[in-house]
């Protein structure tokens, strides 16, 4: 959004826009990423909590900037299944899943 910050950063913020959203939301956060402070994505959540809006988070405790790693990967799959496809991913706890059958 480009320095200096000013109204037009505030316009643009997603937490200003929260109340805008339609549609579904993955958050995925690293609780130790040094590059976007994990802060930021609080105060998004904060701020679509405080909207009324429903959407999914995932904190992955240790994790740096990123997707999430293995798990996060997962999780992305798991949610682009349900939110495009309408189908229910895997139980991938569930006896089924672990034995094949």
């Amino acid at each position: 959004m480009g320095y200096p910050v000013g109204k037009h950063y505030d316009e643009q913020s997603n937490i200003t826009n929260a109340g805008k959203l339609k549609g579904k939301l993955l958050l995925i956060v690293g609780e130790a990423d040094t590059n976007v402070p994990p802060e930021s994505t609080y105060r998004v959540v904060d701020a679509l909590i405080k909207a009324g809006k429903t959407f999914d988070f995932l904190s992955v405790p240790g994790m740096g900037h990123g997707d999430g790693g293995t798990y996060g990967r997962l999780k992305k799959r798991d949610f682009f299944v349900k939110a495009l496809l309408g189908i229910d991913p895997p139980d991938r706890n569930g006896e089924e899943f672990l034995t094949g059958k």
